[in-house]
């Protein structure tokens, strides 16, 4: 394989004092029949459920099309793995059965999350996707890639790992994806992801995906990006319209697992994501819960990768209906069903709490998220409120606490009317 070094050479301006808005030039497409996109792939949208483009969709899809660089921001849950999704399917010549568009995550779950979403897509299209991931068996993923891929969807160290077998062939690679944009360009990946991108052609399309870009984030893209067009949704707007936030004041870190066992009911009306800041965290709540003979399941990242697969599909098929879990679900996974997500810990930084509360309120749907915070927490959940300029209500900590918890999240969730009765007596 060629070793591509020579990289195109974007002259470095100093963006210290731009603002970062949608570009002037964004056309908004108000559905997909009007983007151009092949019958095929339409066939595949229509049947994957979807009816009309989200904001983000209508705006995004045909620049990256068309072989813009795009920088794209929207909350969570408005469908951005389908707006890449579409815009590569579209891209692909399916004829020729070479590597045409890699697409990087930072954890193998999503990566494996997008694989899934771009073969529902392209079911009509005869189209060959593959998740090169860490914690799998290297010699499928050298049989899989021999056979031939159009698309790549994977995490870093394992794709860097296939092109430096000279496995994966990037001389045909015209669009590099990257999914959570923020994370992937953070002081973790950022090596990883030069590794890679040193590889790739010349004119290879950038496309950056993600519900929070910091500044220092968007200032890097000049390094590698050419003129790219900026989709961005401004801080304010990021929360999401369908999540009700509450926080429940414990004054010791012991009163947090009490005060979960007395929502367990409320938690299991739907399923619930329960995030801890730490895998010895997640590790000791989880066997206290059993202890105390509560179901729960839990992942994170130290755990095998068969048994992260396990969990998820088991999550993922409602057998199990709580997951304790850290940041690695944080980002990017979609459970239809989740309408509740617990911060036992309050994360340790504030678009982490964008990503987190995301997991419910899909696309639209209702949720609820809950903070446990201690006193000296109030704090940073003020920080929180104010930086994103939402509402974050205490929850009434009387006698009908749970009562009240378990009507609310049904029928906020379900839209009943249940729900307006009860609000107005709350806020009475």
């Amino acid at each position: 394989m060629e070793d591509i070094r020579v990289r195109r050479v974007v002259q470095t301006e100093d963006l210290s004092n731009v603002e970062f808005e949608t570009s002037e030039d964004v056309e908004v497409v108000p559905t997909f029949d009007n983007m151009g996109l092949r019958e095929e792939l339409l066939r595949g949208i229509y049947a994957y459920g979807f009816e009309k483009p989200s904001a983000i969709q209508q705006r995004s899809i045909k620049p990256i099309v068309k072989g813009r660089d795009v920088i794209a921001q929207a909350q969570s849950g408005t469908g951005k793995t389908a707006t890449f999704s579409i815009a590569i399917l579209q891209s692909l010549d399916t004829t020729v059965r070479e590597s045409q568009v890699l697409c990087l995550s930072p954890t193998r779950e999503l990566a494996t999350q997008i694989q899934k979403v771009i073969l529902a897509l392209g079911d009509f299209m005869n189209v060959q996707c593959h998740a090169c991931i860490g914690g799998t068996n290297l010699g499928e993923d050298i049989r899989k890639l021999d056979y031939g891929q159009h698309v790549v969807s994977g995490t870093p160290g394992r794709v860097f790992d296939m092109i430096r077998r000279r496995v994966l062939r990037t001389r045909s690679i015209k669009m590099l994806v990257l999914d959570e944009a923020d994370e992937m360009l953070n002081k973790g990946f950022k090596e990883q992801i030069y590794d890679v991108y040193r590889y790739l052609p010349p004119a290879t399309q950038v496309v950056l995906i993600s519900a929070t870009l910091p500044h220092e984030i968007l200032e890097m893209t000049s390094k590698f990006m050419t003129d790219p067009i900026r989709i961005l949704v401004k801080r304010d707007e990021l929360t999401l319209e369908g999540i009700k936030q509450f926080f429940v004041a414990v004054e010791r870190e012991e009163w947090k697992f009490d005060t979960l066992c007395d929502l367990y009911d409320t938690l299991t009306i739907t399923q619930a994501v329960i995030f801890c800041n730490t895998k010895r965290k997640v590790d000791w709540l989880t066997e206290k819960m059993r202890e105390a003979n509560f179901t729960v399941s839990s992942m994170h990242g130290d755990m095998p990768q068969k048994e992260r697969d396990a969990i998820m599909k088991e999550f993922r098929s409602g057998q199990s209906r709580v997951l304790i879990t850290t940041d690695v679900w944080a980002r990017g996974i979609d459970v239809q069903q989740v309408s509740l997500v617990i911060n036992y810990d309050l994360p340790n930084n504030r678009e982490l709490y964008i990503h987190r509360i995301g997991r419910s309120g899909r696309f639209g749907r209702k949720g609820v998220a809950i903070n446990f915070v201690k006193s000296d927490d109030i704090r940073i959940l003020r920080d929180i409120e104010q930086y994103y300029s939402t509402q974050i209500d205490e929850m009434p900590m009387n006698g009908n606490f749970k009562n009240f918890l378990y009507i609310y999240v049904e029928s906020y969730v379900h839209n009943t009317i249940k729900h307006v009765m009860i609000i107005t007596r709350y806020l009475m």
